[in-house]
Protein backbone atom coordinates (compact mmCIF):
# COMPACT_ATOMS: atom_id res chain seq x y z
CA UNK A 1 0.00 0.00 0.00
CA UNK A 2 1.06 3.21 -0.81
CA UNK A 3 0.31 4.65 3.32
CA UNK A 4 2.15 1.70 5.39
CA UNK A 5 1.08 3.47 8.93
CA UNK A 6 -1.98 5.93 10.13
CA UNK A 7 1.10 7.95 11.12
CA UNK A 8 2.27 8.10 7.16
CA UNK A 9 -1.53 8.73 5.95
CA UNK A 10 -2.00 11.61 8.47
CA UNK A 11 1.56 13.46 7.39
CA UNK A 12 0.96 12.47 3.70
CA UNK A 13 0.90 16.06 1.92
CA UNK A 14 -1.40 14.02 -1.44
CA UNK A 15 -4.07 12.26 -0.18
CA UNK A 16 -5.04 9.66 -2.48
CA UNK A 17 -7.76 6.87 -1.98
CA UNK A 18 -9.96 4.90 -4.60
CA UNK A 19 -13.37 3.97 -3.45
CA UNK A 20 -14.88 0.27 -4.32
CA UNK A 21 -17.91 -1.55 -3.70
CA UNK A 22 -21.62 -1.84 -4.46
CA UNK A 23 -23.63 0.63 -6.03
CA UNK A 24 -25.51 2.66 -3.40
CA UNK A 25 -23.08 2.72 -0.29
CA UNK A 26 -22.08 5.93 -0.39
CA UNK A 27 -19.14 6.08 -2.82
CA UNK A 28 -21.14 9.22 -4.62
CA UNK A 29 -21.73 11.02 -1.30
CA UNK A 30 -18.46 10.48 0.28
CA UNK A 31 -16.43 11.97 -2.63
CA UNK A 32 -19.47 14.63 -2.56
CA UNK A 33 -18.02 15.28 0.74
CA UNK A 34 -14.55 15.54 0.19
CA UNK A 35 -15.20 17.56 -2.99
CA UNK A 36 -16.93 20.36 -0.89
CA UNK A 37 -13.93 20.76 0.95
CA UNK A 38 -12.14 22.46 -1.84
CA UNK A 39 -9.29 20.32 -1.01
CA UNK A 40 -10.24 17.03 -3.28
CA UNK A 41 -10.21 16.53 -6.79
CA UNK A 42 -13.38 13.99 -7.68
CA UNK A 43 -12.92 11.83 -10.28
CA UNK A 44 -15.76 9.69 -11.40
CA UNK A 45 -15.13 6.27 -13.65
CA UNK A 46 -18.92 6.61 -14.25
CA UNK A 47 -18.39 9.93 -15.89
CA UNK A 48 -15.68 9.48 -17.54
CA UNK A 49 -17.05 6.11 -19.46
CA UNK A 50 -20.21 8.28 -20.48
CA UNK A 51 -18.61 11.11 -21.83
CA UNK A 52 -15.34 9.96 -22.79
CA UNK A 53 -15.54 6.50 -24.25
CA UNK A 54 -19.45 5.71 -24.28
CA UNK A 55 -20.24 9.15 -25.39
CA UNK A 56 -20.36 8.63 -29.32
CA UNK A 57 -22.23 5.72 -28.83
CA UNK A 58 -24.51 7.12 -26.84
CA UNK A 59 -25.46 10.45 -28.79
CA UNK A 60 -25.67 8.43 -32.07
CA UNK A 61 -28.37 5.91 -30.63
CA UNK A 62 -30.10 8.73 -30.09
CA UNK A 63 -29.49 10.08 -33.73
CA UNK A 64 -30.75 6.85 -34.75
CA UNK A 65 -33.76 7.48 -32.60
CA UNK A 66 -34.75 10.81 -34.18
CA UNK A 67 -33.93 9.71 -37.74
CA UNK A 68 -37.28 7.52 -37.50
CA UNK A 69 -39.28 10.53 -36.60
CA UNK A 70 -39.76 12.62 -39.98
CA UNK A 71 -39.47 15.92 -38.36
CA UNK A 72 -36.83 15.22 -36.20
CA UNK A 73 -34.55 13.66 -39.52
CA UNK A 74 -35.02 16.74 -41.61
CA UNK A 75 -33.32 18.80 -38.85
CA UNK A 76 -30.96 16.28 -37.98
CA UNK A 77 -29.58 16.30 -41.42
CA UNK A 78 -29.98 20.00 -42.25
CA UNK A 79 -28.08 20.30 -39.13
CA UNK A 80 -30.56 22.44 -37.15
CA UNK A 81 -30.41 20.89 -34.15
CA UNK A 82 -27.96 19.09 -31.50
CA UNK A 83 -28.67 15.87 -30.31
CA UNK A 84 -26.10 15.33 -27.06
CA UNK A 85 -26.36 13.39 -23.57
CA UNK A 86 -26.15 15.88 -20.66
CA UNK A 87 -24.12 13.09 -18.04
CA UNK A 88 -23.30 14.67 -14.74
CA UNK A 89 -22.09 12.99 -11.90
CA UNK A 90 -25.29 12.55 -10.01
CA UNK A 91 -26.98 11.87 -13.19
CA UNK A 92 -26.12 8.92 -15.55
CA UNK A 93 -29.05 8.03 -17.03
CA UNK A 94 -27.91 8.60 -20.73
CA UNK A 95 -25.39 6.05 -20.08
CA UNK A 96 -27.99 3.46 -18.13
CA UNK A 97 -30.72 3.82 -21.17
CA UNK A 98 -27.76 3.33 -23.62
CA UNK A 99 -26.68 -0.60 -22.16
CA UNK A 100 -30.45 -0.92 -22.12
CA UNK A 101 -31.93 -4.51 -21.14
CA UNK A 102 -32.48 -7.39 -23.21
CA UNK A 103 -36.09 -8.92 -24.03
CA UNK A 104 -39.11 -7.67 -25.66
CA UNK A 105 -38.75 -4.78 -28.07
CA UNK A 106 -42.47 -3.95 -27.43
CA UNK A 107 -41.26 -3.04 -23.74
CA UNK A 108 -38.11 -1.57 -24.88
CA UNK A 109 -36.24 -4.47 -24.62
CA UNK A 110 -32.96 -5.34 -27.09
CA UNK A 111 -32.31 -7.96 -29.18
CA UNK A 112 -29.72 -10.22 -26.92
CA UNK A 113 -27.11 -10.01 -28.81
CA UNK A 114 -26.77 -6.54 -29.02
CA UNK A 115 -27.30 -6.29 -26.29
CA UNK A 116 -24.10 -8.07 -25.16
CA UNK A 117 -22.36 -6.00 -28.08
CA UNK A 118 -23.35 -2.89 -25.22
CA UNK A 119 -21.89 -4.96 -22.88
CA UNK A 120 -18.47 -5.48 -24.52
CA UNK A 121 -18.56 -2.06 -25.30
CA UNK A 122 -19.06 -0.97 -21.46
CA UNK A 123 -16.48 -3.47 -20.13
CA UNK A 124 -13.84 -1.64 -22.76
CA UNK A 125 -14.94 1.62 -21.47
CA UNK A 126 -14.22 0.81 -17.68
CA UNK A 127 -11.24 -0.81 -18.24
CA UNK A 128 -9.97 2.36 -20.25
CA UNK A 129 -11.13 4.93 -17.47
CA UNK A 130 -9.71 2.77 -14.81
CA UNK A 131 -6.67 3.30 -16.18
CA UNK A 132 -6.92 7.05 -16.91
CA UNK A 133 -6.64 7.27 -12.89
CA UNK A 134 -3.08 8.34 -12.34
CA UNK A 135 -3.27 10.59 -15.26
CA UNK A 136 -6.25 12.62 -13.58
CA UNK A 137 -4.55 12.39 -10.07
CA UNK A 138 -0.99 13.86 -11.69
CA UNK A 139 -3.71 16.12 -13.79
CA UNK A 140 -5.75 17.16 -10.70
CA UNK A 141 -2.55 18.41 -9.39
CA UNK A 142 -1.01 20.06 -11.91
CA UNK A 143 -3.48 22.02 -13.43
CA UNK A 144 -5.62 22.83 -10.81
CA UNK A 145 -3.56 22.25 -7.55
CA UNK A 146 -5.74 19.81 -5.71
CA UNK A 147 -3.51 18.55 -3.11
CA UNK A 148 -5.71 15.22 -2.74
CA UNK A 149 -7.55 12.79 -4.77
CA UNK A 150 -10.76 10.83 -4.41
CA UNK A 151 -11.51 7.83 -7.16
CA UNK A 152 -15.47 7.38 -7.43
CA UNK A 153 -15.29 4.23 -9.45
CA UNK A 154 -18.56 2.45 -11.16
CA UNK A 155 -20.33 -0.68 -8.95
CA UNK A 156 -18.71 -3.06 -12.02
CA UNK A 157 -15.02 -2.10 -11.39
CA UNK A 158 -14.57 -5.58 -9.81
CA UNK A 159 -15.72 -7.37 -13.40
CA UNK A 160 -12.93 -6.05 -15.13
CA UNK A 161 -9.90 -7.14 -12.98
CA UNK A 162 -8.35 -10.48 -11.57
CA UNK A 163 -7.94 -9.99 -8.20
CA UNK A 164 -5.99 -12.99 -7.64
CA UNK A 165 -3.51 -11.96 -10.65
CA UNK A 166 -0.63 -10.26 -9.30
CA UNK A 167 0.22 -8.75 -12.66
CA UNK A 168 -3.07 -7.35 -13.22
CA UNK A 169 -2.54 -4.46 -15.05
CA UNK A 170 -5.53 -2.17 -13.87
CA UNK A 171 -5.10 -3.08 -10.31
CA UNK A 172 -1.20 -2.99 -10.59
CA UNK A 173 -1.75 0.52 -11.71
CA UNK A 174 -4.31 1.91 -9.48
CA UNK A 175 -2.47 0.51 -6.31
CA UNK A 176 0.79 1.84 -7.01
CA UNK A 177 -0.97 5.48 -7.86
CA UNK A 178 -3.96 5.07 -4.64
CA UNK A 179 -5.02 3.58 -1.50
CA UNK A 180 -7.47 1.24 -2.38
CA UNK A 181 -10.78 1.03 0.13
CA UNK A 182 -13.56 -1.40 -0.13
CA UNK A 183 -17.26 0.11 1.25
CA UNK A 184 -18.33 -3.74 2.29
CA UNK A 185 -22.06 -3.77 2.76
CA UNK A 186 -23.98 -6.56 5.19
CA UNK A 187 -26.44 -8.70 4.13
CA UNK A 188 -29.15 -5.72 5.47
CA UNK A 189 -27.87 -3.56 2.84
CA UNK A 190 -27.88 -6.16 0.35
CA UNK A 191 -31.76 -6.03 0.99
CA UNK A 192 -32.39 -2.89 0.72
CA UNK A 193 -30.79 -2.78 -2.58
CA UNK A 194 -32.45 -4.73 -4.01
CA UNK A 195 -35.96 -3.43 -2.82
CA UNK A 196 -34.70 -0.15 -4.52
CA UNK A 197 -33.91 -1.71 -7.58
CA UNK A 198 -37.01 -4.23 -7.70
CA UNK A 199 -38.97 -0.94 -7.18
CA UNK A 200 -36.87 0.91 -10.29
CA UNK A 201 -34.70 -1.27 -12.31
CA UNK A 202 -32.00 0.33 -14.19
CA UNK A 203 -29.44 -1.23 -16.81
CA UNK A 204 -26.74 -3.17 -15.28
CA UNK A 205 -23.03 -3.98 -16.64
CA UNK A 206 -22.09 -7.66 -16.45
CA UNK A 207 -19.42 -10.44 -16.78
CA UNK A 208 -20.34 -11.90 -20.14
CA UNK A 209 -20.22 -15.32 -18.83
CA UNK A 210 -21.91 -14.23 -15.81
CA UNK A 211 -24.82 -12.62 -18.24
CA UNK A 212 -25.02 -16.28 -20.15
CA UNK A 213 -25.60 -18.07 -17.49
CA UNK A 214 -28.46 -15.84 -16.08
CA UNK A 215 -29.93 -15.60 -19.37
CA UNK A 216 -29.96 -19.35 -19.89
CA UNK A 217 -31.33 -20.24 -16.56
CA UNK A 218 -33.62 -17.15 -16.61
CA UNK A 219 -34.92 -18.67 -20.35
CA UNK A 220 -34.92 -22.33 -18.92
CA UNK A 221 -36.82 -20.95 -15.36
CA UNK A 222 -39.87 -19.03 -17.44
CA UNK A 223 -39.99 -20.96 -20.53
CA UNK A 224 -40.17 -17.23 -22.59
CA UNK A 225 -38.70 -16.89 -26.14
CA UNK A 226 -35.85 -14.32 -25.89
CA UNK A 227 -37.96 -11.87 -27.87
CA UNK A 228 -41.03 -12.35 -25.38
CA UNK A 229 -39.05 -12.04 -22.23
CA UNK A 230 -40.15 -8.72 -20.34
CA UNK A 231 -36.67 -6.69 -19.38
CA UNK A 232 -37.66 -5.31 -16.52
CA UNK A 233 -38.61 -9.14 -14.74
CA UNK A 234 -34.96 -9.99 -16.37
CA UNK A 235 -33.01 -7.31 -14.21
CA UNK A 236 -34.90 -7.49 -11.43
CA UNK A 237 -34.31 -11.40 -10.91
CA UNK A 238 -30.58 -10.91 -12.14
CA UNK A 239 -29.83 -8.37 -9.28
CA UNK A 240 -29.33 -10.33 -6.12
CA UNK A 241 -27.29 -12.74 -8.45
CA UNK A 242 -25.18 -9.89 -9.26
CA UNK A 243 -24.51 -8.91 -6.31
CA UNK A 244 -23.50 -12.16 -4.93
CA UNK A 245 -21.36 -12.70 -7.29
CA UNK A 246 -20.10 -9.18 -7.00
CA UNK A 247 -18.84 -9.79 -3.45
CA UNK A 248 -16.40 -12.36 -3.38
CA UNK A 249 -14.57 -10.53 -5.86
CA UNK A 250 -14.73 -7.32 -4.01
CA UNK A 251 -13.58 -8.75 -1.03
CA UNK A 252 -10.39 -10.58 -3.45
CA UNK A 253 -9.69 -7.18 -4.22
CA UNK A 254 -9.52 -5.73 -0.87
CA UNK A 255 -7.64 -8.74 0.38
CA UNK A 256 -5.06 -8.52 -2.08
CA UNK A 257 -4.48 -5.01 -3.05
CA UNK A 258 -6.04 -2.47 -0.36
CA UNK A 259 -8.22 -2.37 2.48
CA UNK A 260 -12.06 -2.57 3.65
CA UNK A 261 -13.91 -0.36 5.66
CA UNK A 262 -17.84 -1.18 6.86
CA UNK A 263 -20.21 0.70 5.15
CA UNK A 264 -21.85 1.40 8.84
CA UNK A 265 -18.69 3.16 9.81
CA UNK A 266 -18.46 5.37 7.03
CA UNK A 267 -22.00 6.47 7.37
CA UNK A 268 -21.18 8.10 10.07
CA UNK A 269 -18.83 10.55 8.17
CA UNK A 270 -19.81 14.06 7.31
CA UNK A 271 -16.74 15.85 6.74
CA UNK A 272 -13.27 15.47 5.61
CA UNK A 273 -12.00 15.02 8.86
CA UNK A 274 -14.22 12.17 9.76
CA UNK A 275 -13.24 10.84 6.16
CA UNK A 276 -9.27 10.99 7.05
CA UNK A 277 -9.71 9.74 10.68
CA UNK A 278 -11.82 6.77 8.97
CA UNK A 279 -9.22 5.79 6.77
CA UNK A 280 -6.53 6.32 9.71
CA UNK A 281 -8.24 3.68 11.67
CA UNK A 282 -8.59 0.52 8.57
CA UNK A 283 -5.00 1.49 8.01
CA UNK A 284 -4.11 1.15 11.68
CA UNK A 285 -5.78 -2.34 11.87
Amino acid sequence: MIYQSAEDWHAAPQKRVLLFGMSGLGKTHISNILRDSGQWYHYSVDYRIGTKYMGEHIADNAKREAMKVPFLRDLLMGDSIFIGSNITFDNLTPLSAYLGKPGDPAKGGLEIDEYRRRQKQHEAAERAAMLDTPYFIDRAQDIYGYPNFICDTSGSFCEVVDPSDPNDPVLSSLAEASLLVWIEGTDAHTEQLVKRFDKAPKPMCYQPEFLTDCWDAYLAETGDMPDKVDPDAFVRWTYARALAHRAPRYAAIARHWGLKIAADDLAGVKSEADFVDAIAGIIQK
